[in-house]
């Protein structure tokens, strides 16, 4: 690195923010029911705003005790107030800057980042790994210097980084200028701004000559390649080569792979909208900086006139508290345990299981032809026909068993002690109930849905290493289901036989 680019960086404390991070922060301000949640879903998908917001949680103003290591401690420690006027300070006045190719540029950057972050999630999950969001956070700040780069050298790496024809290009050509790649600016900042210490290490390593040192930093470094399917010319040389990175690095077949992929595409719809919103001129952002003060105002005004209200707004804050506490367990939509809080739940039975030698049963259930039902009658449909299924199983039950929605119409069942047969005679039992059951009435026409299921089980004639190849194994047997008609249960055993409704 040169003696010229390191003495630019060691003053570069801010970067620019989609425009349509400061729309959505503006949003969320005029809500009086807005949580921190909501607002560290925005500032998740933003590379710079992650990064400054978790260099002022670390900063002395905000001293902790202990160390702040990922976006969600960050914003908890900072408050809610604290959180949305710093946040949209940071984002609208980096919208006053900027000519129409160097928003191009951050568009584009912000896109690849927004693609790592998803990619570096899967991937991690994929292979085991717990520290989910802190994978996130990392893929998504790798590309941190690419942002600092056009930050501080305008003249020069614009037309360096328009003018690559792929990421390794990029880093090539970035050698040439400065001596160094992106990766090493974006590590440099991380340290000069005392960000932890796993994402400096973590984006040094996402580029040559780095080596990533464990498979925390393979999964960083492979997320950029994963995102070069969506992002480069040549979709089917990017698929090959993320695909090959990911067998010798990972140890990711192809189907496992092919679902990490799966999973970064469902997730896009969501994400995407963050781009939708066109750049907004100089003029449109002062307006919005203005409204923006002028909000702030309001909160603190409102904060005033509580200030005679202190018991009430403890007791508000404290069932916040709980709801935040529940909905980060729940799904928001069928009551049932998410995946998130599902993974928790199966390590801790699936470590019991080992330890007091009991089996320990696991269904995957698919609704069968789910999307028939959202085509022919709505989402709103769709919806009640969820949360029907949801009540209908868990009321089938033990207390002791386990219910969570694993992704759209898919359902996780988690049997403790409870061996293959028994499970199997149990989710028969729910199928017969469940096709007799309508899940939904339209114009006075019961609505009847059935499901497929697949049962595997540790510790009846097999055991499984860990608990993704329980799940993976459910998942085969539950494919079984499908391929032989659905409406059916079947085991992993091959002494038990597929039975349909």
């Amino acid at each position: 690195m040169t003696p010229e680019l390191s003495a630019a960086l060691s003053i570069c404390r801010d970067l620019p923010s989609p425009p349509a991070i400061a729309a959505r922060l503006i949003e969320l301000a005029q809500d009086p029911e807005t949580d921190i949640a909501s607002v560290a879903d925005a500032i998740a998908l933003d590379v710079g705003l992650s990064a400054r917001m978790m260099r002022i949680a670390n900063s002395p103003l905000y001293a902790s005790r202990r160390r702040i290591d990922n976006l969600g401690q960050a914003l908890t420690m900072l408050g809610l107030n604290a959180t949305l006027q710093l946040s949209l300070g940071f984002s609208l006045s980096s919208a006053l800057r900027g000519g129409e190719q160097l928003q191009q540029l951050h568009e584009a950057t912000w896109r690849r980042a927004i693609l790592s972050a998803l990619s570096a999630r899967y991937l991690g999950a994929a292979c085991g790994v717990r520290r989910l969001e802190e994978l996130m956070l990392a893929g998504l700040l790798q590309d941190l210097g690419i942002l600092a780069l056009l930050q501080v050298h305008p003249d020069r790496y614009p037309a360096t980084l328009a003018a690559a024809s792929d990421n390794s290009d990029l880093v090539a050509r970035e050698h040439a200028l400065f001596g160094c790649s992106h990766a090493d600016v974006g590590a440099q900042l991380c340290n000069q701004w005392g960000l932890p210490r796993y994402l400096a290490e973590a984006i040094g390593h996402s580029e040559p000559p780095g080596v990533p040192a464990d498979l925390f930093e393979r999964c960083v470094s492979l997320s950029g390649h994963v995102a070069a399917i969506w992002l480069a010319r040549d979709t089917d040389h990017a698929h090959a080569t993320a695909l090959q990175l990911a067998q010798q690095q990972l140890g990711l077949d192809s189907a496992r792979f092919e679902q990490v992929l799966q999973q970064v595409s469902q997730m896009l719809p969501d994400v995407s909208a963050l781009f939708e919103v066109p750049i907004p001129s100089p003029a449109r952002a002062a307006y919005l900086l203005e409204h923006a003060n002028e909000l702030v105002m309001l909160r603190n005004l409102r904060e005033l006139q509580d200030a005679g209200s202190n018991r009430r707004r403890a007791e508000d804050f404290e069932q916040q508290a709980r709801q935040l506490s529940q909905q980060a367990h729940l799904d928001a939509l069928t009551g049932v345990l998410n995946r998130r809080q599902l993974q928790s739940v199966l390590e801790q039975e699936f470590k019991r299981a080992i330890s007091v030698d009991s089996p320990l049963s696991l269904a995957f259930i698919d609704l069968d032809d789910f999307k028939k039902i959202n085509d022919a009658h709505g989402h709103l449909v769709g919806d009640q026909v969820l949360q029907s299924f949801a009540n209908c199983l868990q009321s089938q039950l033990r207390d002791a068993d386990t219910v969570a929605r694993y992704g759209g119409e898919e359902f996780v069942v988690l049997f403790p002690g409870a061996a293959e047969q028994t499970a199997v005679e149990v989710l028969r039992r729910v199928l017969q109930v469940v096709t007799d059951t309508p899940m939904a009435v339209i114009d006075e026409t019961p609505l009847h849905v059935t499901f497929s299921a697949g049962v595997a089980t540790h510790g009846d004639y097999e055991r499984f290493n860990d608990t993704h190849g329980l799940l993976q194994a459910a998942d085969d047997v539950l494919y079984r289901s499908k391929s032989l008609g659905r409406n059916r249960v079947s085991a992993r055993s091959p002494a038990s036989h597929p039975t349909a409704c």
